[in-house]
């Protein structure tokens, strides 16, 4: 299983590295080229790529989630 993830929100420019070991968010430099940029211009076209995440939930804060609520 993944213990990292590369993570996007809409309405954000650039991508944040999540490490679920380490317990960490880090924003990502993204590169120019390579199989990245496909997904950097997906995303500024509005678009969203999702592989190997069963679950990803947008919500506006911590208390949200603890209540069951989330955005959408």
């Amino acid at each position: 299983m993944a213990k990292v993830a590369i993570l996007g929100l809409v309405g954000e420019e650039g991508f944040y590295i999540v490490d679920l070991e380490a317990g960490t968010v880090a924003p990502m430099t993204v590169p120019a080229k390579g199989a990245l940029q496909t997904v950097v211009d997906l995303q500024k076209a509005g678009g969203s790529v999702i592989k190997g995440v069963s679950v990803a939930i947008s919500v506006t804060s911590a208390e949200d989630i603890s209540n069951g609520r989330f955005d959408g």
